[in-house]
């Protein structure tokens, strides 16, 4: 008897695995794996997610109007153009669902977000790197892997975990040369902590071209990952296709009251903001003066770079011994690499100090 089987790739795909936030045996681990925001969510989003309880026995707005209408002030965007899914992943998985297939081709940077490549090949389609340069995505070498079956280019701009950007010219260049079916999505998670003038998190090329889209998040900055809250801005035919195959009721109440206070509370994310801007030169420069490779990241992480494989290893295991949760990044081809979260003040002194302990063991 023949058994059930699944679409071709579904297999093929591995299993996402998310950072850990317990360590057997401490109580208080320096939670550094998932690029959390180490202030937590706003008051004001806590305020109203609790005010939401009230409401658990109806049935969300499906197009998370209110939701919407808050975003397009908030970025000065169209909100017919924007729609909100259940974490900027599912907005990934839908483009990926609406334009490839078997036999398509999705295309991305070397070290981009693991999620491009696993959706892709849960629907047949083919997942292709190009390679990077100085852990910088390589628009030449992009621009060189697109063929008659790319269907779309995943643009992770800042990238995680190599915290590298590309500059706006960079990026338009990039969609300048590529074919006009071809959909650029330019994501853009970490695009609130990014000081840079020639920086663009995608909203201008969206209302320029018709084969361009943004996605950002509330998980990060925002302090909402628990939601699963996320969003983008589209070409008018783009959104449409999406609002086709997502869940009528993808976005639970609690997360859009949340997102629309947190969104309204500018001052907690300028606090995030300046948080980040305070320790992230103070842990790069303290990890650097330890001999370790700290690459250069305009989001809320660093990647740290060991002299091996094994000794990235030993690293994470005797961090881990010690109640500092860090990030292998295997999966990215980056092996003799952890990437940290910039924590709280006390995370980030756990971190530094665990890693001096480990250096003068040798």
């Amino acid at each position: 008897m023949a058994l059930p089987e699944p679409k071709p790739g579904v297999l093929k795909a591995p299993i996402y695995v998310g950072g850990t936030h317990k360590v057997p045996g401490v109580d208080r681990p320096a939670v550094l794996s998932a690029n959390e925001n180490p202030l937590g969510p706003s008051a004001k989003a806590m305020e109203a997610y609790r005010a939401a309880a009230e409401e658990l026995h109806r049935y969300p707005d499906g197009g998370a109007t209110e939701l919407r209408e808050a975003l397009g002030e908030r970025f000065g965007l169209n909100p017919e153009r924007i729609v909100v899914g259940a974490g900027s992943d599912e907005l990934i998985t839908l483009l990926i669902r609406g334009y490839a297939g078997a036999g398509d081709e999705v295309l991305y940077s070397r070290h981009g977000f693991l999620m491009y490549a696993i959706s892709a090949l849960t629907v047949g389609a083919t997942p292709v790197a190009a390679p990077e340069q100085d852990y910088t995505a390589d628009i030449d070498a992009l621009l060189a892997h697109v063929t008659e079956r790319t269907k779309l280019v995943f643009l992770a701009n800042p990238n995680n975990p190599t915290g590298s950007y590309l500059a706006r010219d960079a990026v338009r260049r990039l969609r300048e040369k590529l074919p006009e079916h071809v959909v650029l999505v330019l994501d853009a998670a970490y695009a609130e902590y990014v000081g840079r003038n020639d920086y663009d998190a995608g909203a201008e090329l969206v209302d320029a071209f018709p084969n361009v889209v943004m996605l950002r998040t509330f998980s990060k900055i925002f302090g909402l990952a628990a939601l699963r809250l996320g969003w983008g801005y589209f070409p008018q035919p783009i959104a449409d296709v999406m609002h086709r195959l997502r869940s009528p009721f993808n976005v639970s109440v609690p997360a859009q009251k949340a997102g629309v206070a947190a969104l309204a509370d500018r001052a907690h994310m300028e606090e995030a903001r300046a948080h980040n801007d305070l320790w992230l030169p103070k842990v790069s420069t303290a990890l650097t003066d330890l001999g370790l490779t700290v690459l250069p990241s305009v989001g809320n992480f660093i990647l740290v770079g060991f002299r091996d494989e094994a000794e990235a290893d030993r690293a994470h295991a005797f961090l881990f011994a010690r109640g500092v949760i860090g990030r292998a990044v295997k999966g990215y081809g980056l092996p003799s690499f952890l990437r940290f979260t910039i924590g709280a003040g006390w995370e980030n002194g756990m971190l530094i100090d665990g890693l001096k302990d480990f250096r003068r063991q040798g």
